[in-house]
Parts: C-alpha cells; sequence; structure tokens
C-alpha cells in the first residue's frame, strides 16, 4: 500500500513538471508583443501608455491638445476608452446605481458615465489625428459595438479595462479581431486573471499582455504590492507591465526594475482641471519625466556583469596597489618596509604583499615604481 502511494505521488509530480514544461513552452510565444510595429517585451525599452479617459472634459480640442502633449512627452501610445453611458450601465436612481463615496459621490453611474464618456463621433477625428502626429492610438471597448467602432478605425490593439476583466464574452469578442490585447487585473484575484487569459487565448489571441493594477483612484502605492510583477510573468509567462494610479511616478520607474514592460499613466494638461479623472493624473512635465525616467531605469538593469565597467576605467589610479618605497639594488632582498599598499592602482594588488616580500631583485628599483613582479624570478 505504501508503495503504491509512494508511486502515485511520483507519478503526480511527473505530471505536474510535464504540465508546467508544456505551459511554459506554451507561453514563449507570449514573451514579446507587437503594437503598431513597435516590440513590447524585457529586451526593449517600457513601453508607456498615456490614458486619456475622460481628461478631455467634454471638449475635443482638449482631447486633441492632450494626444499633442503625448507625443511630446515621448508616450509610445494614447489611449482612449470607448463606450456611452448606455452601453456600460443603466440609468437607474436604484440604489446598486448610487455612488456613495470616492471622487465621484453622490452621482449614479448613468451620470458618471455621461459626463465621462468620449463621444463615439469624436473617435475618427482624434485617431487621424494620432496618426498625424506619429503617435499610436487605440482604446478600452466596453462591449461589443464599441469593438466595431474601433475594428471601423483600425485599432491596432485593445485593451480591457480592469472592471471589464471579469467579462470573458467581451475579452472573447476582442480576442476574435486577431489584434493584440492587454488586460488590467485591478480587482481580480489569481483565478479570475487565468480564467481572462484562457478565454483571450481560446478565443484565439496570439498577443497578449496584462498589467498589475490597483482599482483605487488614486491608489496607494503601498496597495501594489510590486513583488507581484515577477510573480505573474511566472505564473502566466506573459508581457507583464503596470496600470499606475497613484499621485507620483516613483511606483513605475520601481515597477520597471521588477520587470514591468508596460506602464499606464493617466495624463491631463491641468490636474487641476476638475474633471473625472484630473485629480490622479500625471500632467505634460511629469508625463515627459516618467518616459525618460522609466528609460533609465530599464538601461540600468543591464546583464549580470562583474567585470569592470567603461566608465571605471579612468579611475584605476584611485585604487589600491604595491608600489616600491625606497631604492634598491638588484641582489637586495625585498623587506617589508620596501613595499606599501598605497593609490595608485597600477601596481599588484595588496595581497600579494607576503609573497613578494622576501624576493630577490632581478634589477635596480627606486622609490615611486610600482611593483609589477617583473623585478624579481618566481
Amino acid at each position: 500500500y505504501v508503495s503504491w502511494i509512494r508511486s502515485a505521488i511520483q507519478l503526480s509530480f511527473a505530471y505536474t513538471g510535464i504540465h508546467t514544461l508544456l505551459n511554459l513552452k506554451r507561453y514563449q510565444s507570449m514573451t514579446t508583443i507587437n503594437i503598431d510595429g513597435r516590440e513590447i517585451g524585457p529586451e526593449q525599452p517600457p513601453y508607456i501608455i498615456a490614458e486619456l479617459s475622460a481628461n478631455h472634459n467634454g471638449s475635443i480640442d482638449t482631447a486633441l491638445k492632450i494626444i499633442e502633449e503625448a507625443k511630446r512627452a515621448g508616450a509610445d501610445a494614447i489611449k482612449l476608452q470607448t463606450y456611452r453611458p448606455d452601453t456600460i450601465t443603466l440609468n437607474s436612481d436604484l440604489p446598486d446605481f448610487q455612488i456613495t463615496d470616492g471622487l465621484w459621490k453622490g452621482r449614479t453611474l448613468y451620470e458618471l458615465y455621461e459626463w465621462a464618456h468620449t463621444p463615439w463621433e469624436w473617435h475618427r477625428t482624434l485617431f487621424e489625428r494620432a496618426r498625424e502626429l506619429g503617435i499610436t492610438i487605440f482604446s478600452s471597448p466596453f462591449d461589443t459595438t464599441a469593438v466595431d467602432l474601433l475594428e471601423e478605425l483600425g485599432a491596432p490593439a485593445y485593451k480591457i479595462a480592469s472592471f471589464e476583466a471579469v467579462d470573458l464574452p467581451l475579452i472573447e469578442y476582442v480576442a476574435r479581431t486577431g489584434k493584440p490585447m492587454i488586460i488590467s487585473t485591478g480587482m481580480a484575484d489569481f483565478d479570475e486573471i487565468q480564467e481572462a487569459v484562457d478565454a483571450a487565448r481560446g478565443a484565439g489571441c496570439q498577443q497578449l499582455a496584462i498589467l498589475q493594477c490597483v482599482s483605487g483612484y488614486p491608489a496607494p502605492s503601498e496597495d501594489y504590492n510590486l513583488r507581484t510583477i515577477p510573480d505573474m510573468m511566472g505564473r502566466f509567462g506573459l508581457v507583464t507591465g503596470l496600470s499606475d494610479h497613484t499621485l507620483d511616478n516613483t511606483t513605475a520607474i520601481a515597477s520597471v526594475a521588477l520587470g514591468a514592460n508596460l506602464i499606464e499613466k493617466h495624463f491631463t494638461l491641468d490636474r487641476n482641471g476638475g474633471g473625472p479623472d484630473d485629480s490622479f493624473s500625471l500632467e505634460p512635465t511629469e508625463l515627459a519625466a516618467l518616459c525618460r525616467d522609466t528609460k533609465v531605469a530599464w538601461r540600468a538593469l543591464g546583464m549580470v556583469d562583474y567585470g569592470r565597467k567603461s566608465s571605471e576605467q579612468g579611475n584605476v589610479k584611485f585604487r589600491r596597489s604595491l608600489y616600491f618605497v625606497k631604492d634598491m639594488k638588484a641582489g637586495d632582498v625585498i623587506t617589508d618596509d620596501a613595499v606599501r599598499s598605497v593609490r595608485p592602482g597600477f601596481g599588484m594588488p595588496p595581497k600579494y604583499f607576503n609573497t613578494v616580500v622576501g624576493k630577490k631583485l632581478d634589477f635596480d628599483v627606486a622609490y615611486g615604481m610600482p611593483v609589477t613582479g617583473d623585478e624579481f624570478s618566481s
């Protein structure tokens, strides 16, 4: 009986190992994605998405200006949200539809989304302007009719918002477009993330990314638990990034050090503009800093390298090494007061001091000469 149990356990471990290897093989093709000609993955600088969201505050001119400023700041993409109030909620005053706390307290869901939505008739103009400027534009659709509109406009990718990560039929509908998909995971537990990933893959998505996210507006940095990012990468084998709702860039930059390949931040012209999302969005100078500093962080990661770096070459003179501190003749024996460990570093390393002492010189040496080892026979 014990032998049978042992065999069963071994078979279970073997199955688990094979299953893990199969999953890893399956995931290998997902370690990079390509949006609009830009490769995104560990070997590329972080992909920065400026989220326009509701920050147009009802003005298409403001929306166009946000796109222009995102391009000027160096963002890779500008992202919209595509819905109408009637496609995202119901026009109801019942308690379920009342917002009772937070930034939008006192409104119904319908009132919030009526205020915040980007009119569908603006989309073509916004897409055309982004393309003129040379910045990628795509959107978060919130129902199938939004996907259809975005397909007509030639959207190169799709973003599934955190609150829609549980809408598996929507994820499947997006997957069937054949476009890259990014799924935010705010509020989702591990099983819900797995279900969303499986739905996307099962419906044919070949390029998939996920974002660690906290659906707080704003979100405190301590809620982000950035160590989840490398864990997500290991578990799901996907391009992984951060949807950041904190008030500055610290969390986003830190995420790069943990492997984040994409960063999404809400973007506005004026944090005091009074719109639904303005108060937790970056302003132009901050977005420019994010684009710059995340690239610095990514370059600093580099590779495992214990060798001397190019910037250190000129500083060898500030290292210690062995030098002669008295004049000596050929045949003299080197004594411990004839050699010292000093700067610069052009002589033998100090660890050879005891090896050098007691050696007989093959030729004359003078005060201030480095000990190179050529002065005596081994």
